[in-house]
């Protein structure tokens, strides 16, 4: 009988809340709050106007009142069914995601959020190895937002 592979120190993961505030460093936008969903296989992004080039793909990411033109490099296209069972094809990116001070790459798909309450979800594959998710907590390694108060 195999004996379970015991874990080293070296593999040892973070815990990270269902929701936590990221950063895309590469084009600038940040900290906005990103779903933390296990269910789903990739990363998406809301994103508006997108056009693709060539090689290259821009958009536009309103968040918190600003709107972000954003230019990155064309990674693919993939078909995505939604949890509502809407397919749809997406414009896929690589970009660093910055989640507390662990910065990765991942796959993110361009897509309309509007409707999804948070203008980012992050999927098994951009965490698969590095955290571990607490669903009943947000924002463990991104503090919540102070609000300060005038007496």
């Amino acid at each position: 009988m195999k004996r379970p592979r015991q874990k080293k120190s070296s593999d040892a993961v973070e815990t990270i809340g269902w929701r936590e505030r990221v950063r895309l460093p590469e084009i600038g936008i940040g900290p906005i709050v990103a779903k933390i969903d296990t269910g789903a296989r990739s990363a998406a992004l809301h994103a508006e106007n997108i056009k693709v080039t060539g090689h290259r793909v821009r958009f536009r990411v309103p968040v918190g009142g600003r709107v972000h033109h954003c230019e990155l490099r064309l990674a693919g296209r993939r078909h995505v069914k939604s949890s509502s069972g809407h397919r749809e094809s997406r414009v896929v990116v690589v970009t660093q995601v910055k989640i507390g001070k662990h910065l990765i790459a991942a796959e993110v798909t361009l897509t309309d959020r509007t409707d999804m309450g948070v203008p980012m979800l992050l999927g098994r594959a951009a965490i698969r190895g590095r955290f571990l998710v607490d669903p009943s907590h947000s924002f463990v390694v991104s503090a919540r937002k102070i609000r300060s108060s005038t007496a």
